[in-house]
C-alpha cells in the first residue's frame, strides 16, 4: 500500500477512536445526573452509561498510536469540558425572554417545593433551562476534576504496566490501568457532585457510599468485559494499519517507548 494511503487510513482510525471518546465524554456532561437508573443492585446516573468507552478508546490509542497521541486526546477532551461549562454559564447569564413570549414547555409546574442540586429552592415553577443548568453545571465541574485525574492516570498507568510486562500481556495493562483510574474517577465525581448536598445534610454518608460503589461497580464490570473487544481491536487494527509488533501508527512508524 502506498505510504500516503496508509497514513490516511491510520488517521481515519484515530479519528473514529477520538470521536467515540469525545462523544462518550460529552454525553456524560450533557445528560449527567439528569436521571438515575436502576441496573440490578446499581443506581447509576445515565451519563455514566457511555463513559467506560472512553477508557477503551484511550487504551486502544495508547497501544496503537502511543502515549503522546493519547495525552493529546485527553487534553482536547479537557478543552471541550471547559467549552461545555462556558456555554452553560453563558446561557445562564444572558437575560431570558419575557414570560409571555416563552413557549409553555419551557416552564415546569411543580407540585411541591424542590431543592435543586445547586442549593436553590424552587416553590412553584422552574424554567427548563434553569433545571438543566442546576443539574448539569455542578456535574460538569465534578466531571472536569475527575476527568483530569482519571484519564491522565489511565494513560500513565497503561504505559507503566506496559514497561513492567515488557510489552506482553495486553490484559494486564488494559485492566489494571482502567480499574485503578476508574476508582479515582468514581470517588472524585460523586464526592464533588454531591459534596454540597452532603454538607447541607441532604445526603448521608451511606447514600454517598452507595453511589460511589454503584458507579465503580458498573465501570469495573464494563472494564473487565471490554478485555475481549480490546484484544480483538488490537489484533485486527494492527493488521489493518500494517503495524509490526511494538510499532505505532504515527508518521515515520516510530516504536513506542512507553
Amino acid at each position: 500500500m502506498a505510504l500516503d494511503k496508509l497514513q490516511e487510513r491510520r488517521e481515519r482510525v484515530f479519528l473514529v477512536l477520538a470521536g467515540t471518546f469525545l462523544c462518550a465524554m460529552t454525553l456524560l456532561n450533557v445528560i449527567g445526573i439528569t436521571r438515575f437508573v436502576q441496573l440490578g443492585p446499581m443506581a447509576l446516573a445515565v451519563g455514566v452509561l457511555p463513559y467506560p468507552l472512553t477508557f477503551l478508546c484511550t487504551d486502544l490509542i495508547c497501544e496503537l498510536y502511543g502515549k503522546a497521541r493519547a495525552n493529546f486526546l485527553v487534553t482536547v477532551g479537557l478543552g471541550l469540558n471547559f467549552m461545555i461549562l462556558g456555554v452553560l454559564l453563558l446561557g445562564n447569564s444572558l437575560p431570558a425572554v419575557p414570560e409571555g413570549n416563552m413557549p409553555p414547555w419551557q416552564i415546569l409546574q411543580l407540585a411541591a417545593p424542590v431543592a435543586l442540586p445547586n442549593g436553590d429552592i424552587v416553590e412553584q415553577s422552574v424554567g427548563l433551562y434553569q433545571l438543566i443548568y442546576a443539574t448539569t453545571s455542578g456535574a460538569v465541574f465534578a466531571s472536569m476534576l475527575a476527568y483530569i485525574a482519571a484519564q491522565y492516570c489511565d494513560v500513565q498507568l497503561f504505559h507503566f504496566w506496559k514497561r513492567v510486562t515488557r510489552g506482553k500481556y495486553l490484559w494486564v495493562r488494559n485492566n489494571f490501568s482502567t480499574l485503578m483510574s476508574q476508582m479515582v474517577d468514581s470517588v472524585m465525581v460523586i464526592t464533588v457532585t454531591f459534596g454540597a448536598a452532603f454538607l447541607r445534610g441532604e445526603m448521608t454518608v451511606k447514600t454517598l457510599a452507595i453511589l460511589v460503589a454503584s458507579n465503580y461497580l458498573f465501570k469495573a464490570t464494563v472494564a473487565l468485559l471490554d478485555t475481549g473487544p480490546f484484544y480483538l481491536g488490537v489484533h485486527y487494527l494492527r493488521r489493518y494499519l500494517h503495524l509490526d509488533a511494538g510499532e505505532i501508527a504515527v508518521p515515520g512508524g516510530a516504536k513506542d517507548g512507553g
